[in-house]
């Protein structure tokens, strides 16, 4: 059993530890007994544990990043709501305003508070996207907030243990889909029951609750001594970067300035676009912090599980009014649209002051949502959250359709044909998609659905990166540009009736490059050809590496200076139509099923 006041290294891996877990167990149990495909299948979820004052110790490992940076300022103002000393066991707290939670209307934030011996000892946290919130089908073309669904003020679901029914019928009325959204919320509440209940056992077998409470301070201690040591290590200075993104009827522009001094850093989003009048994808603060503070503490403290103590040393402004700072009631529902480019602009800035930390632009993510009705009436709402590829680094190409500042997964084909009348023809990566590079970027994919049945479904689509696509860092390219289609035409961004036999097709955006292409090494050029992520043109054209494959003659690859300052590659014993100039197709070619060996894109 740990002192208060004696917890060495070794005590305080094990015991961290132990919080991490049972975190796991709960995300698992969210998993396992959810409703939706947002939840189960896509994971569009956090799970974290908090102290008695509201300060984050631990999350499951495949909680959302972004979540679980918003989670404590929420539970801190629905404790300003419902002061500590006022619950009792059994309370659950709720909100999904996005001034107080997440950013956006579908995101429910559940807090249950733990107790031990008659007082709160912590809390169980959870943020999980439900599959509907009412209002507007569409993504980006609300006007103000009052459009985009329900929200709940800070309130109690659960009263001493039992629903509260006023709120749970209010909920239930508002929605599409009431079963899927009430069991999605049981499936949470249940879930940090059993974390309350695991956190009990923790605290009988460690000392009660100051043992607790010693932990929670060296978790925190330590990691934010750790941020600090990390930007101690950056030279001090400020850096700007500028760029622009597709936005929706007008671009998007983020502007930032980070200014580091010593062991703190400051992010300031001055110039960036004002918040948009015509167009949901303005950001709240809580989501503009959480997406400033993710790529700073994938850089530089990679290895600490994330808590609260590591965000102590940054700091941030965005102008009020602006589209990083909206105000109440704008409309928010996509504000991902915008969110997703902050970590761009933080790398961009950051390029010069810690080269080989950085990452190059990514593809993702785009959120499509299939609504209906099945033959016998029932409504049906799938969500599908496919990605891009990921941005190279200075130490590795980018991962194809990775998720970047994201990590959820894809709902899997299966399901998605189970739920709705669809059936996915295909899921292929993208030759030539991702940005050339000394380090190239990852590739993005290709999707292609049609509609089945005899019914009609509504298609919401959130593409992003069509007009400017993932950029690539220190003479990197940018990744191929996203596409999306219906019927093989392009159409705009807005909710479409899809009519059976349809085809829907969905172009994801490959990663951005690292580096100068012409530095990548001529051997990784070849494997890439080899693998079909590279063409033979976009080889010649972008590295400067020439291919040229003899006719059936068996032998090894023999690798030569050509007079045209690039490499010649000669390799038998490949077909001739994966290696001919065009087969592989170079960016905006067709490309035929058949015309390269494509590897199958991940999940």
């Amino acid at each position: 059993m740990a002192i208060v006041g004696e917890l060495d290294p070794i005590t305080i891996e094990v015991q961290w530890n132990r919080l991490i877990s049972i975190m796991d167990e709960v995300d698992v149990t969210v998993v396992r007994t959810s409703f939706s495909t947002i939840v189960g299948e896509s994971r569009d979820f956090a799970v974290i544990m908090l102290d008695r004052r509201g300060r984050s110790l631990a999350q499951s490992q495949l909680s959302s990043p972004a979540f679980t940076c918003h989670l404590p300022t929420t539970t801190k103002r629905l404790l300003a709501a419902f002061p500590i000393e006022s619950l009792v066991p059994g309370d659950v707290l709720i909100t999904n305003d996005p001034w107080i939670g997440t950013g956006h209307l579908p995101d429910l934030s559940i807090i249950t508070p733990v107790f031990h011996g008659g007082e709160v000892l912590a809390f169980m946290a959870c943020a999980a996207h439900m599959a509907d919130i009412g209002g507007r089908l569409d993504y980006f073309d609300a006007r103000d907030l009052f459009e985009e669904g329900l929200r709940i003020p800070p309130s109690k679901l659960f009263v001493a243990g039992g629903p509260n029914e006023q709120l749970f019928r209010l909920i239930a009325a508002n929605v599409r889909v009431p079963e899927m959204v009430v069991g999605d919320i049981h499936a949470i509440v249940s879930a940090e029951r059993l974390g309350a209940q695991r956190l009990e056992e923790f605290v009988a077998d460690y000392g009660g609750a100051p043992a607790l409470d010693a932990l929670a301070e060296e978790i925190l201690s330590r990691s934010e001594r750790a941020m600090r040591q990390g930007l101690l290590g950056l030279p001090d200075g400020e850096w700007d970067y500028e760029l622009d993104a597709d936005g929706f009827r007008t671009p998007l522009h983020l502007r930032v300035r980070v200014t580091k001094r010593g062991d703190q850093i400051h992010f300031d989003y001055s110039g960036s676009s004002p918040q948009f009048a015509d167009a949901s994808i303005n950001c709240v603060m809580n989501c503009t912090f959480a997406d400033t503070f993710y790529p700073l503490k994938c850089s530089l403290t990679p290895d600490i599980p994330n808590n609260e103590g590591l965000f102590q040393p940054l700091s941030i402004h965005a102008p009020e009014g602006s589209v990083l700072n909206t105000t109440f009631p704008s409309a928010v529902k996509s504000r991902s649209k915008t969110s997703f480019h902050i970590h761009m602009a933080i790398y961009g800035a950051l390029v010069r002051a810690m080269p080989d930390r950085v990452q190059a632009g990514s593809g993702s993510f785009w959120a499509i949502t299939l609504h209906g009705f099945h033959d016998d009436g029932t409504p049906f709402n799938v969500h599908i959250l496919p990605n891009g590829g990921k941005g190279a680094t200075a130490r590795m190409d980018g991962l194809p359709t990775i998720a970047f500042p994201y990590n959820g997964t894809v709902t899997p084909t299966e399901i998605v044909e189970n739920q709705a009348p669809v059936l996915i023809d295909y899921k292929r990566l993208l030759p030539d998609s991702g940005g050339a590079g000394r380090l190239r970027g990852g590739l993005g994919q290709e999707i292609r659905m049609q509609v089945t049945g005899d019914r009609s479904l509504l298609a919401s689509v959130r593409p992003d990166k069509v007009k400017c696509p993932p950029p690539g860092l220190l003479g990197g390219g940018p990744g191929l540009a996203g596409r999306f289609t219906v019927n093989d035409a392009d159409v705009p961004v807005e909710p479409h009736t899809l009519h059976p036999g349809d085809r829907v097709s969905l172009r994801l955006p490959g990663g951005g490059g690292y580096g100068d292409p012409r530095e990548r090494p001529v051997e990784q050029v070849i494997r890439d050809v080899v693998d079909g992520y590279v063409s033979p043109r976009a080889a010649r054209e972008q590295y400067g590496v020439i291919v040229d494959v003899s006719a059936r003659t068996g032998r090894r690859a023999d690798i030569a200076p050509t007079g045209s300052g690039g490499q010649k590659l000669r390799r038998s014993g490949l077909r001739r139509e994966l290696l001919r100039p065009g087969g592989g197709g170079g960016a905006g070619e067709k490309r035929p099923g058949s015309a390269t060996r494509k590897p199958r894109a991940r999940r």
